[in-house]
């Protein structure tokens, strides 16, 4: 098996019960080395409880999780050593530098001095934080300790990433080089990721697979090209023309399911683009009709996700 292929984490019908509140009921869930879950959700939907199961840190009321083949409660120590997790409030201890709050860390991990000194270097100056290494922390922005807290996360190389909303506090710049060093861990070193984010851009952006968790449960998963077609719909198509129609609209009202127009462009409905789109083009050319563009019109994510959220109860699917 390739290491593509490989389930680097993976979760079997996870329960976590907090006396006869259900946080979490029966998730599941795969990610293969080098995939992107972005685990998206309300307020105490269960993403955070979720995530500290895959981490170890709750023992799940039933259901099974492993982290590179290990149980993630009888190898919980060795599992440590092979995650990072940033969770939403980090905790920093604000007495410190930067440099000593991570050489702390870094000797938790069990890196060597001299080891974790140069990654230290290394990822303070990939994040544009150089200049703050020997500043206490009780100076920084809410952007520089959440930059910090992720740097921590990152210091002994995990293969495995829990991040719980590691922009959120970020100006977009600081949110770019986030963005660029999980681009970099995804692709060139091949690590796993589950993003739990509010920020749908950035989990479409990011992720190859989006799973919705609604009070505690998984209510819609997929790429997010499937979760668009499942739950939006037919694709909507936009034809322009490099002039006015010239009395074609009648004419095209009879071959499309027009949803909108204006003089020079069309929206309409496509049941299937692949085959219908050809013979659109080649009847516009014999009419005479210029066409500038024919492409689909860009769905988001937000739309997905608020098709799921206020839908009621039950009627997810």
């Amino acid at each position: 098996m390739s290491q593509e292929e490989y389930t680097m984490i993976e979760a079997e019908r996870l329960c976590k019960t907090f006396g006869n509140f259900v946080a979490v009921r029966d998730v599941s869930l795969r990610v293969k080395a080098g995939g992107v879950l972005a685990l998206l959700g309300p307020n105490g939907a269960g993403k955070t409880t979720t995530v500290r199961m895959l981490s170890g840190i709750l023992v799940p009321t039933a259901g099974q999780a492993r982290i590179a083949g290990l149980d993630v409660v009888t190898h919980a120590v060795e599992i440590r050593r092979r995650v990072g997790v940033l969770s939403e409030l980090p905790g920093l201890y604000l007495r410190s530098t930067a440099r000593e709050y991570l050489d702390f860390f870094g000797s938790i991990y069990g890196l060597p001095q001299a080891d974790r000194q140069a990654r230290i270097t290394e990822l303070m100056m990939q994040f544009g934080m150089s200049e703050v290494l020997n500043r206490r922390l009780s100076e920084f922005s809410k952007g520089m300790k959440q930059k910090l807290a992720l740097i921590r996360t990152m210091l002994h190389d995990p293969e495995v990433l829990l991040l719980d909303e590691p922009t959120s506090a970020m100006d977009p710049q600081s949110a770019r080089l986030v963005h660029d060093a999980l681009r970099q861990l995804r692709d060139q070193h091949r690590r796993s990721i589950v993003l739990c984010t509010h920020n749908l851009v950035e989990a479409e952006m990011m992720a190859d697979h989006i799973a919705i968790i609604r009070r505690g449960q998984i209510v819609a998963e997929g790429s997010p090209s499937e979760l668009k077609a499942q739950l939006l719909g037919r694709p909507l198509m936009e034809v322009r023309f490099a002039a006015p129609m010239n009395g074609t609209l009648g004419a095209l009202r009879e071959r499309l399911e027009v949803e909108s127009h204006g003089d020079t462009w069309v929206r309409y409905w496509s049941n299937n683009p692949a085959s219908e789109n050809p013979p659109l083009l080649h009847w516009l050319s014999e009419q005479r009709v210029d066409v500038v563009t024919l492409s689909e019109v860009p769905r988001s994510l937000e739309e997905v996700y608020l098709r799921v959220v206020e839908q009621p109860i039950g009627q997810e699917n």
